[in-house]
Order: C-alpha cells, then sequence, then structure tokens
C-alpha cells in the first residue's frame, strides 16, 4: 500500500479515480469538504465530495482516506452511500473557496485563490495551510492610467486576511466555469449548496439556462428560488420553461403569486399553463405538453422531418407527429392519428403524412388517470401518446419523461 502524502493541492485531486480497499473503482473526487474554525485558526479539512455512479455525490471522510497519490486515491471501510448534503460552517473548496478575493497581510495588495493546499498535522489531521493566488497588483501607466498586473505567488494560510475582508467565490465565476454543464447535473451541484448559496448562483444565470436547470430541482428548492427573483424576472423564467413543468411549479405557490406571475407572462405562454392548471392534478390534462409537433394530413414527409429537427424539442416528443385537422394550435380540429418518426424515415419525402398514418393507436382521454397512461405508454412500448378532449380535438401530449416525475417518489431527485 502507497504512503500517505502529508501534504497536497486540491487541483491536483480533482476527477481523481477514488477505489476502495479491494480495488473496485468508487467513483471521481469533486470536492473538498472543509469545516471554518473561525479567523485564528486554519480550516480543517474533513473530507471529499465523490462523485459515484448515477451522478449522486457522496461524502467521504478523511479517516477514511487510506491513500491519496497523484493518480489516484484509496479509502478504508464502509462508506455511506447517501448523498452529500452541506451543514453547518462546512466549505467546499472547489465552489466557495477557489475564485475568492483575498487581501494579503503584508497590505501588498489582494489576489484570486486559484489552488488551495492541505497539510496534515502530527495528530493526523488535515487543513488548509497554503493558497496559490493569482495577485492582483495596480500600476500607473506614463498617461496616469492604472494598468493591472497579475502574477502568481504561493502564500500561506496566515498571509491572507480572513472573516470580513476575504471576499466570497463570485456566483458569476462559478456560472461561467460551469457552462458547459448539463442542466440536470448544474441542478445536482445547486441541491448540493447551502440555501444562500442556491439563491447567489441561480440569481447570477441567464433566464433559459435557470429555467432549465429549476425544472431538474425538487419542488421546494424551485419555490425557493423563484421566491427570492422579482416578480418580473420570474415571470421571464416561467415563459421559458416548458408549460406542464411551469404550470407544475406555480401549483406549489400561494394563489396571489400565481396570479400576479401569470399576468406578467406573455399572453400566450400564459394561456398554455393556465389551461395545464385547470385540469385535476393526477390527470393526462394536468402532466401534458400542450406544444408537441402537429401538421395536417397534406403536409409532407420532408416537412414533418424538419419539424421534428427543432433543437428545443425533447427526443421523447421528436419521436411522433400529430396529425389533425386544421387548426394546428391545441386545442386543435378533428385528431386524425400520429406518424411515428421511423415511418417518416422509411418514406419518401414528398409522400403525404395522410398516407402513412397509424390509426389503430388510440390516443388518450385528458382526463386519464396518470396511471392508465403509464400502463398505455408500457402495453405499446410508446414514448408520446396524444392527448384528446371530449370532443376528439387534440390538446397536448404525454411524453415519458412527462410522467417519470409523477410517478417516482416526490423526494427522488433527493433520494438516499
Amino acid at each position: 500500500m502507497s504512503a500517505q502524502v502529508s501534504k497536497i493541492f486540491v487541483a491536483r485531486l480533482l476527477g481523481l479515480d477514488v477505489f476502495d480497499p479491494l480495488g473496485d473503482r468508487l467513483g471521481r473526487l469533486r470536492d473538498v469538504v472543509v469545516v471554518s474554525r473561525g479567523p485564528q485558526k486554519a480550516p480543517a479539512c474533513v473530507g471529499v465530495v465523490v462523485e459515484v455512479p448515477g451522478k449522486r455525490r457522496v461524502f467521504v471522510p478523511m479517516t477514511r482516506i487510506q491513500s491519496m497519490e497523484s493518480t489516484q486515491i484509496i479509502c478504508s471501510g464502509l462508506v455511506n452511500m447517501r448523498r452529500f448534503q452541506q451543514r453547518g460552517q462546512e466549505m467546499l473548496v472547489v465552489a466557495e473557496i477557489f475564485d475568492r478575493t483575498v487581501t494579503f497581510v503584508d497590505a501588498s495588495g489582494r489576489g484570486l485563490i486559484e489552488d488551495v493546499g492541505l497539510t496534515q498535522t502530527r495528530r493526523g489531521d488535515w487543513e488548509i495551510n497554503e493558497y496559490y493566488v493569482q495577485r492582483i497588483e495596480a500600476t500607473n501607466t506614463l498617461l496616469g492610467l492604472r494598468n493591472r498586473r497579475r502574477n502568481k505567488v504561493l502564500v500561506s494560510w496566515e498571509g491572507v486576511r480572513h472573516g470580513a475582508q476575504s471576499e466570497p467565490q463570485s456566483a458569476d465565476n462559478f456560472v461561467a466555469t460551469h457552462d458547459e454543464m448539463k442542466a440536470a447535473d448544474f441542478a445536482d451541484a445547486l441541491h448540493e449548496m447551502t440555501g444562500k448559496r442556491r439563491l447567489e448562483v441561480a440569481a447570477h444565470l441567464q433566464d433559459d439556462r435557470l429555467a432549465d436547470v429549476l425544472q431538474e430541482l425538487p419542488d421546494r428548492e424551485q419555490v425557493e428560488i423563484l421566491s427570492a427573483l422579482s416578480l418580473e424576472r420570474a415571470a421571464d423564467v416561467l415563459e421559458e420553461m416548458d408549460p406542464d413543468d411551469a404550470a407544475d411549479l406555480l401549483a406549489e405557490v400561494s394563489e396571489d403569486t400565481k396570479h400576479q406571475l401569470l399576468e406578467l407572462m406573455n399572453e400566450e405562454e400564459a394561456e398554455d399553463v393556465r389551461r395545464l392548471l385547470a385540469y385535476p392534478e393526477g390527470t393526462a390534462g394536468s402532466v401534458m405538453t400542450p406544444v408537441p409537433v402537429i401538421l395536417t394530413p397534406e403536409s409532407s414527409v420532408a416537412e414533418a422531418l424538419a419539424s421534428v429537427r427543432m433543437e428545443e424539442l425533447s427526443p421523447a416528443l421528436a419521436s411522433t407527429v400529430y396529425v389533425v385537422r386544421p387548426p394546428l394550435e391545441t386545442p386543435t380540429g378533428r385528431y386524425l392519428g400520429q406518424v411515428h418518426i421511423q415511418a417518416l424515415l422509411r418514406a419518401a419525402p414528398p409522400e403525404p403524412l395522410g398516407d402513412i398514418l397509424d390509426k389503430e393507436l388510440e390516443p388518450m382521454s385528458d382526463l386519464s388517470s396518470i396511471t392508465d397512461v403509464v400502463r398505455h405508454l408500457a402495453t405499446y412500448n410508446l414514448t408520446s401518446v396524444g392527448v384528446v378532449n371530449n370532443e376528439g380535438r387534440l390538446v397536448g401530449a404525454i411524453t415519458v419523461d412527462d410522467v417519470l416525475d409523477h410517478i417516482l417518489p416526490d423526494d427522488w431527485r433527493s433520494a438516499d
């Protein structure tokens, strides 16, 4: 077994594989957890955050770390697979300390923390002892202007001011460095933050990005973030959300707030949401998507393929084209049938959709229960199904992802 190192920098640990004592891969290290011990004592390192299969992040205490090398980390004993939740005085080094602005004790200026050095004490505990800092220096030019010159230095923990003089990591920097992260993974990162930090980061997201991320968060945190926004911005974010997700979120807020937000939303977007909110909870109409791909029987296969290529469509929604008599806006004219994407790919581009309709699969009633919808999707191996009202007009479609949230436990996003 490799010897335990007594000093290491956090940036070198990120992404390293973490193995259990038997050599089986547990996951990858994503962050380091330290606990503040006041302005006079360096924060203690209490553990690491490991991303295990399934994108779940779990906590491994430092007492379980048996070996740390430049290529891998080995832990000992059993690891609690419960999802990591930040508590009390805990801080995440990457999420909260990297890019924090600090002031040097010698009054030589300020800098940005780029890395954090950990050292092991004689007692075997770990604590922060150094920062790798990008120094920011202001100098006068010949024209009398101030120019910022940067160089990087290694400074001890005692060499920077802590407490009020230490600025928190900017939320916009966190947003920028995680710009490529999938919405579901970004939501996981938000979920693990403290409430205060979660609101700071959410406030710096663009409306469309925040809408995508909100849809992946538990209901309680969706409401928490939406309530922290101004009414005008909250309405803008709701407009960017899928109508069914926006309706689910509005169902969780007070009637007064719901009314105000709907009034501020774009009239067309608000109307879609109002129609969903009008359905009893647990019915097909309450969870459907009111804007599936809809065409007439005279539309060609080429037109249909162009329609399902739209980037904003989810894979499940793009799998089926619903064919109706005009008008094409929901509620449409009489529902005629559907065309699956496989049929589109097999047919000639000029062929009209009316010639390749699947008329055997019945649509669901908008008052059907979610249980009936799930059974229908499973019976016919479908990813989506049309929803009609009692007049036989298409009012929307339900996809697999629409119903999954409603058949899984309420806390599935944060389940242990």
